[in-house]
C-alpha cells in the first residue's frame, strides 16, 4: 500500500482482512461499532458471486491481527477464504427431524413409560 493509511478517533472506516483467534480470518471493510457499553469491530463483508453480503462483529478479545489493504485486495481475500455468516453447533444434539418426512406428529401413546424419551 503506497499511502499511510490515517485513522480519526470516533471515524474509523478501512478495508482489511482481519486474523481472528481459532485460525479463521474475514475481510471486508472495518469500521468501529458500540453495543451495550463495549466497543467492537464491525466487518461488512460484501457480496461476491456465491455468497451474500454479510456483516459480523468482533470484540477486541477475537482479533489476532489487522491488515489494512485496498478494497480490491479486500474483495479478492473475501473470495479466497469464504468466511460464512453464521456457523451454528450445539454439541450433543442431532438435527431434528421434519414433519414434512413422516407428515404426521410423534405418537408415544404405543410406548411403554420406560421408553418415553422425555
Amino acid at each position: 500500500m503506497s499511502k499511510q493509511l490515517e485513522l480519526e478517533v470516533g471515524s474509523i472506516e478501512f478495508w482489511a482482512i482481519i486474523e481472528l483467534f481459532g485460525h479463521s480470518r474475514i475481510a471486508g471493510k472495518v469500521t468501529e461499532a458500540e453495543i451495550g457499553g463495549s466497543s467492537f469491530i464491525r466487518v461488512d463483508v460484501p457480496e461476491v458471486s456465491n455468497q451474500a453480503a454479510f456483516t459480523r462483529y468482533f470484540g477486541n478479545g477475537a482479533i489476532y491481527s489487522i491488515t489494512p489493504c485496498s478494497e480490491e485486495l479486500a474483495r479478492l481475500a473475501v473470495i479466497q477464504i469464504q468466511a460464512a455468516p453464521i456457523t451454528i453447533y450445539v454439541p450433543g444434539i442431532k438435527a431434528l427431524p421434519s414433519f414434512h418426512d413422516d407428515d404426521r406428529a410423534f405418537d408415544d401413546s404405543e410406548l411403554d413409560e420406560d421408553e418415553v424419551p422425555y
